[in-house]
């Protein structure tokens, strides 16, 4: 067991840290899109986790290397998605008050 816990240290070790992060990163924008997806969905998890993913990505910007674009990019559309979902509920009575967007 050791044994493999030491190779798996090795390999992250060897792994490119913006790599690992924007890893992350994507886990965070598949927890948001989870959020926004459900019946009804959940916005307070969906901002929590859009601004989780906001504060990676515009807080280490192209430091992100080659994955930076994407998740940008992803995070805008999460954020316009996060504004129609609630906007949708608010307009059909089913929202409570007004969730503030992510970001604010």
């Amino acid at each position: 067991m050791q044994a493999r816990m030491d190779e798996l240290r090795d390999r992250l070790a060897r792994t490119p840290a913006e790599v690992v992060i924007a890893n992350h990163a994507y886990a965070v924008f598949e927890l948001a899109a989870l959020h926004l997806s459900l019946q009804p969905p959940q916005l307070d998890q969906a901002r929590l986790a859009i601004d989780a993913l906001g504060a990676l990505v515009d807080g280490l910007g192209s430091r992100l290397g080659e994955h930076a674009s994407e998740l940008s990019s992803g995070l805008g559309q999460l954020r316009m998605a996060f504004v129609q979902i609630s906007g949708a509920q608010r307009a059909s009575g089913s929202g409570e008050a007004e969730p503030a967007a992510p970001g604010e």
